[in-house]
C-alpha cells in the first residue's frame, strides 16, 4: 500500500497508522482464497509513506490507497471492505480529512526464501 500525507501532518499520527493499518487491511481484504490469521509474515504487507511535495494536490491530509490481489469475494463488496477500513482507520488513528482506495487488480505474486 502508499500513504501520501500532507507535510502538516504530525509524525506521531503517521506512526500510529503505521501501527495500524497492516491488521487493519488485512482485516479489511481477508477473503476464503487469502484468509487472515492475525499472524503475519514477510511478505504479507507492504507500505510506503510518501509525502505531498510542493507540486503535488491533494485536497486530503492523508491518502491510503490499498492494492490487493482481485478475487471475486473480494471485489462482490469491495465499497463495504472500503468503507470499513475507513472507519476503522479514523478509529484507530483520529483522522479526520482523510481518503482509502482500494484497487483490486487481476495480478500474481512471487516470493523468495
Amino acid at each position: 500500500m502508499e500513504v501520501t500525507y500532507a507535510p502538516h501532518v504530525p509524525e506521531a499520527t503517521l506512526r500510529d497508522l503505521a501501527a495500524v493499518l497492516p491488521h487493519l487491511v488485512s482485516q479489511a481484504v481477508e477473503c476464503p482464497e487469502e484468509p487472515y490469521d492475525g499472524d503475519l509474515q514477510p511478505g504479507d504487507v507492504e507500505i510506503r509513506f510518501r509525502r505531498l511535495g510542493p507540486l503535488d494536490r491533494s485536497g486530503l491530509d492523508v491518502v491510503v490507497e490499498v492494492r490487493s490481489k482481485w478475487f471475486e469475494s473480494r471485489a462482490a463488496d469491495r465499497q463495504e471492505r472500503t468503507d470499513r477500513l475507513h472507519a476503522a482507520l479514523a478509529s484507530a488513528t483520529g483522522l479526520r480529512e482523510f481518503g482509502v482506495y482500494l484497487s483490486l487488480p487481476v495480478a500474481a505474486w512471487s516470493q523468495g526464501d
